[in-house]
């Protein structure tokens, strides 16, 4: 009788050795599709759940003198809300994205280093879940922000082990961010099929590299200044002197404003593939845009002052230079987006109904980030609601609804089926005016004076009929959400027991190669049955369609 080896030593008719089936098949995939959608699931799951923390504090703050959460959950509630939405959603899932898109967009057949790109996705996980422990000791989870300024985050002033939690997870989180930062840069710069120089990657690509070079160049300040505060909470006399507090503060912020544009310029470019495909036009600009990604990287590296105007310890007039000077790569890549969608014949699809309602939601979140960046407006709105705002118009009004297009856009891809289009469309709308009635009223809230992370107000303040109305909006949120999470469960179920409709491999008549192969795609992404077309632009696949139709 003969013995089967196990799968991990078994080997296909190609000579490679077989992957493992089943969950450990998941757990232990060097596929970098597998690994992209890990990490993207996972972030969407922890979306759902830092959303149900932004829930109970609307709840909160509906009416004056509310009860409805104690002070201190209150806090440790808005700071795992801001943490986890940053390291552990928006930010991974844009390193998943490029995880699992580059290789397919550039025509390798897999990923570079998948092995560190696994260990960054679980080392990515352990974080998200070493954060989370922090709700089951004694002292419950971090209250300090998502920033964990000294010395309210020492151990004198944040007794417990959910500081140390926090600093832990996030310092796990974000090392598996670097290790798969590193891998996409690699897989981009020395993987490339045959044609694809430089110059004919796709938007996407170029937004990856230069959201890997921020990540490779600015979160290991980060990772310093979790250090240092992990030092301070065992010595708490590091932070007896202001040069450290204030030290950690310029640290921290070197990390802290780059990775805006980490969780921006993915998005950004998932909505300019979608623009580009839903008009029926080659993105407009193209090198204007790649140059303008690059140059907003290295300008992200030199602002990070104006987020401490109000310290008096930064210098006004460099800081707010430069963080003024963002508006020309701005301007730049938004004139790419106009100009692609005019003399376009638009196709109102959901990816594109979220792709365009991106481009005014972020120019109000860019516009005020400016406003905040001014010296003269940051001394009065600093701490405010106003900050809040502008926050939540970049992240979610601008970012989510790029997350959301991308979604929609490459799930016929990655699975092989569409998403409802009723569906999406409910989610849609429930998603516009659910962002607009939640954020809007902030604005006002903080330019009248209400400050940020408070857990309650009084009456007489008058900010009852907005903060009434914003937590309405964020109702809407919830129930778009749900409608989300309904539309994929719903149409992974169908899938799998063969009644979706079929999408085809490329449903949209998309430009670029990862729609040249199967949907969903196999093992080592290309079949050999279907050669690559040839890679005469960034947008191949348009390009071989408008030769077909001119017969040349």
């Amino acid at each position: 009788m003969t013995v089967a080896p196990p799968a991990a030593e078994q080997r296909g008719s190609s000579g490679r050795p077989v992957p493992p089936g089943g969950w450990l098949g998941w757990l232990s995939t060097t596929d970098h599709k597998r690994i992209g959608l890990l990490t993207v699931g996972t972030s969407l799951v922890l979306m759902l759940v830092y959303g149900v923390f932004a829930l109970f504090m609307r709840s909160q703050l509906a009416q004056p003198d509310e009860s409805f959460l104690t002070p201190q959950t209150y806090n440790e509630l808005f700071t795992i809300h801001g943490s986890g939405m940053i390291y552990m959603v928006m930010t991974p899932f844009a390193i998943g994205m490029g995880v699992y898109l580059v290789p397919l967009q550039i025509g390798a057949p897999g990923m570079a280093l998948p092995r560190l790109t696994l260990l960054g996705y679980w080392l990515y996980v352990f974080g998200a879940l070493t954060m989370l422990a922090g709700f089951a000791t004694p002292t419950g989870a971090a209250a300090d922000g998502w920033f964990s300024y000294p010395p309210m985050a020492d151990s004198t002033h944040s007794p417990g082990a959910g500081t140390d939690l926090w600093i832990a997870g996030v310092l796990l989180a974000v090392t598996g961010t670097i290790l798969m930062g590193w891998a996409v840069l690699w897989t981009v710069l020395r993987r490339r099929t045959r044609g694809m120089t430089m110059l004919r990657l796709p938007v996407f690509c170029w937004s990856m590299i230069a959201t890997c070079l921020m990540v490779i160049g600015a979160f290991p300040a980060l990772l310093a200044a979790l250090v240092l505060l992990a030092v301070g909470r065992a010595d708490p006399s590091v932070f007896a002197s202001n040069v450290w507090n204030i030290g950690y503060q310029h640290i921290f912020w070197f990390y802290g404003h780059p990775v805006v544009y980490v969780m921006f310029f993915p998005y950004l470019a998932a909505v300019a593939e979608v623009l580009a495909v839903f008009s029926g036009r080659r993105f407009f600009g193209y090198k204007g845009m790649a140059l303008s990604l690059l140059v907003f990287a290295a300008l992200s590296m030199s602002v990070w002052g104006h987020h401490m105007f109000a310290t008096g310890q930064a210098a006004n007039d460099y800081y707010s230079l430069t963080s003024i000077a963002l508006l020309v790569p701005a301007g730049v890549e938004y004139f790419g987006m106009l100009g692609t969608l005019l003399g376009g014949r638009l196709r109102l699809r959901a990816p594109m109904l979220f792709a365009l309602a991106f481009v005014p939601q972020f120019l109000i979140g860019g516009l005020t980030g400016i406003m905040v960046g001014t010296p003269v407006i940051d001394y009065h709105v600093t701490d405010s609601y106003f900050v809040v705002a502008h926050l939540h118009y970049v992240l979610f009004a601008g970012s989510a609804f790029g997350l959301f297009a991308a979604v929609y856009f490459w799930f016929p891809k990655v699975t092989g089926a569409l998403l409802d289009e009723r569906m999406g469309r409910t989610h849609f709308w429930l998603l516009v005016l659910g962002t607009n009635l939640t954020f809007l009223p902030m604005f006002a809230l903080g330019y009248l004076g209400m400050p940020r992370r408070v857990a309650t107000y009084a009456a007489f303040d008058g900010f009852g009929l907005l903060n009434l109305l914003a937590t309405v909006g964020a109702a809407f949120l919830a129930a778009g959400m749900t409608v989300f999470a309904v539309n994929v469960l719903w149409t992974l179920r169908r899938r799998s027991l063969g009644r979706s409709e079929p999408a085809g491999d490329d449903p949209w008549e998309a430009h670029t190669l990862e729609w040249a192969t199967t949907s969903p795609p196999p093992r080592l992404n290309f079949p050999a049955d279907r050669p690559l077309p040839p890679v005469s632009s960034f947008a191949p696949l348009l390009d071989l369609r408008q030769r077909e139709r001119s017969g040349t």
